[in-house]
């Protein structure tokens, strides 16, 4: 949820393939490293009940959101050294319209992206600077700027996808369902893919930059909290809870821990080596224990003897 450089370099599918149809592993190794595992709000697994096992998991993420659009000038500003476009290229590219000038600028968030990943992966987040990128990228420094206004933007989503997908598990859950069964099942549905073996490369690039620089360790926490206002503002709404009640904030707090301690279980493992089916088993395991604390209640646990 925490799910921006690369994971993986992009697995994005072709233009015009089916939502859905891209393998289910693209979840971990989305368009960039992510706080979150990304995955599509209609995507969202079907809560557990007692006794029942978590699906296969979620969907592949769709596009990153798209960054305020740049004004066309700072856009199109080509890097140093590089030709201006002929008149001739210049008028068959405003025939194309809108459309071909979203393209390009697609195009040029993902070469910065790519960029940005495999510097972030050679030398660490904080000994890049964003002048290093743009030169990766083919640009000049304010294109990086029109896309990301800040560096930590090339790692994290500024709205993680994650969010409204697992907001609007908890809004579709049945009658009779808790928040925290429909919240915790996304969790750990979602969080099980990281072991696939197309994540795993992904998931461990994504630890070792994140682990190596306290910016983006701080970035994730504040990214964490966030996730957790809104889980426990929604709680609030749905329950009529008065201002100064604990009882939403500490749903939202039990259910935001699970997926934090999972990830961390999940990058501990594939940096020790470990990925496939059998990581994927053990997250969902531990993910389980940990849902089964959360809809039955601490009472029982860790009593002193």
């Amino acid at each position: 949820m925490t799910g921006v450089a690369h994971a993986l370099h992009r697995t994005d599918p072709p233009t015009g393939s089916p939502a859905g149809a891209e393998d289910t592993a693209a979840v971990a190794a989305g368009a960039v490293i992510r706080a979150v595992p990304p995955v599509r709000p209609e995507s969202a697994e079907p809560s557990l009940a007692p006794g029942r096992s978590p699906g296969p998991g979620a969907a592949p993420a769709p596009e990153p959101s798209p960054a305020p659009e740049p004004s066309p000038a700072a856009e199109c500003e080509p890097a140093a050294g590089s030709q201006p476009a002929a008149e001739g290229d210049r008028g068959r590219g405003a025939a194309r319209g809108p459309g071909a000038r979203e393209r390009r600028r697609q195009e040029t968030r993902a070469r910065i992206v790519d960029a940005a990943a495999d510097l972030f992966a050679e030398r660490g987040f904080d000994a890049v600077s964003v002048m290093e990128i743009a030169r990766r990228a083919g640009v000049v420094e304010k294109t990086v700027f029109n896309h990301f206004p800040v560096k930590e933007g090339l790692v994290f989503d500024a709205d993680p996808p994650m969010r409204a997908a697992l907001l609007d598990a908890v809004r579709r859950r049945p009658a009779g369902e808790s928040v925290s069964a429909a919240a915790g099942s996304f969790v750990v549905a979602a969080v099980s893919v990281l072991g696939s073996p197309e994540a795993v490369e992904g998931v461990a690039r994504m630890a070792r930059v994140i682990r190596g620089s306290r910016t983006l360790q701080v970035r994730e926490r504040e990214i964490l909290g966030d996730l957790t206002d809104a889980l426990a503002e929604l709680i609030a709404e749905e329950t009529g809870a008065r201002a100064g009640q604990v009882e939403p904030w500490l749903a939202a707090h039990a259910v935001l821990g699970l997926y934090a301690s999972l990830l961390e279980l999940a990058r501990d493992r594939v940096l020790a080596g470990a990925g496939g089916p059998e990581l994927s088993a053990e997250l969902r395991r531990q993910g389980r224990r940990g849902l089964s604390l959360l809809q039955f209640g601490l009472a029982g646990y860790a009593k002193r003897r």
